[in-house]
């Protein structure tokens, strides 16, 4: 029998050797696997708004396609969307963006992606809060830089200037700053926020911020960083259209950013995927022009659910701080095993609740499981009583 040896060359290239999959997609296999069985799951995992796409925006695709506005756009945005986009921060951000500073993207994913490979060169070490988005660890791993955890429990409790002072080195060049933050909820307040811009300035850091979530604030306000005295110029902030309009599918998002940051961002746009649909580009100025009324009432609508889910959860003995943002609860499961990978495996084979083990958001999320509430009443009442029979 032959054997075909392989040759030394054919190996993915070393900046890929510390770049894994997210540990979610295998969950939701799981999930797709008792559902062939015939069973029945709750599913608590995902990270998809409730709501369908709203109408107006999905004719704003219809219309564009029998316009046939389905050329190729310019790479950082067609001139109307970026126009829009830097009127919305400018108005509800106070980021003091123009429209040279904004560029269209394929979704959140790509301007973090950008923002990374813009700022961190090989060696460098970048600070993030924890636990984390789980392929925030990725995209600095791809720029072969290294993550550099920090407690955000411990941070708050001990105060976010020392906490963040004792893992600076020579080497730190930015800190990816998430608010509100997947997976625990957590928004930084105004105060916060200051302080880790006067960190940022006072050792010349640049600011890798993530607003996903910034119309999902429960009982305060947002602040974006950028927003704050002299941080403009060094933050690259990334915000998506996937959880303020429930357009996930859609992968669009949008990038504000000074130069030299801009320059690295149209660069890596432009040999990757040299811009964005077009077509899908109109839906978004259809997303961006939507009335805020819109957004206040599907809010009201998440705290429904947060408030039923994290009730329940306390009731089940299940520990659970009530979060401030996003649609996700992460609450203690340590009294169903120390180990959040075993606690969530036992939820799933005995009650059929399918969660997000928390040590895939890092250390600082293990003995916690992520439970999204961005789901029907029904459904988040059916599960809690599922665990209540079964644990």
């Amino acid at each position: 029998m032959r054997t075909t040896s392989v040759p030394a060359r054919f190996r993915l290239a070393n900046r890929l050797e510390r770049v894994g999959f997210s540990d979610i997609v295998q969950i939701r296999n799981k999930v797709m696997e008792l559902r062939a069985q015939g069973r029945s799951v709750h599913q608590f995992e995902g990270g998809e708004p409730f709501l369908p796409t709203p109408q107006h925006i999905k004719d704003a695709m219809t219309q564009a396609l029998a316009a046939n506005k389905t050329r190729y756009a310019p790479s950082s945005g067609i001139a109307e969307l970026r126009a829009a986009i830097a009127g919305k921060v400018n108005e509800r951000n106070r980021i003091p963006a123009t429209v040279d500073d904004v560029i269209v993207v394929n979704g959140g994913m790509q301007g973090l992606f950008g923002a990374f490979q813009c700022v961190l060169d090989p060696g460098d070490e970048c600070l993030m809060f924890s636990p984390f988005w789980t392929p925030i660890k990725d995209l600095v791993a791809y720029s072969q830089a290294t993550p550099v955890f920090v407690s955000t429990k411990e941070a708050r409790a001990r105060g976010l200037r020392e906490t963040l002072k004792q893992s600076l080195t020579p080497r730190t060049k930015a800190i990816y700053y998430n608010t509100p933050q997947n997976p625990g909820g957590v928004v930084f307040n105004r105060s916060e926020a200051e302080i880790v811009a006067g960190f940022a300035k006072e050792h010349d850091l640049i600011v890798l911020a993530d607003e996903a979530y910034e119309d999902l604030v429960f009982d305060q306000e947002h602040v974006s960083i950028a927003s704050l005295p002299d941080m403009m110029e060094r933050t690259i902030t990334s915000f998506t259209f996937s959880k303020s309009y429930a357009m996930t599918g859609w992968r669009l998002g949008y990038v504000i950013a000074k130069e030299p940051w801009m320059t690295g961002l149209r660069k890596t746009t432009l040999y990757s995927t040299n811009g964005v649909s077009t077509p899908s580009q109109w839906a978004a100025l259809a997303a961006i022009n939507t009335p805020t009324a819109f957004l206040a009432d599907v809010l009201e609508q998440y705290q429904y659910r947060r408030d039923l889910l994290v009730n329940g959860l306390n009731a089940l003995g299940l520990t659970c701080e009530m979060p401030a943002g996003a649609f996700y609860a992460f609450p203690n499961v340590s009294r169903i095993h120390k180990e959040s990978r075993a606690a969530a495996a036992t939820l799933l084979d005995a009650a059929q609740v399918a969660t997000v083990p928390g040590i895939v958001f890092g250390d600082a999320g293990e003995g916690h499981c992520r439970f999204s509430f961005s789901t029907a009443p029904e459904i988040i009442q059916a599960g809690l009583d599922a665990m209540k029979k079964s644990l």
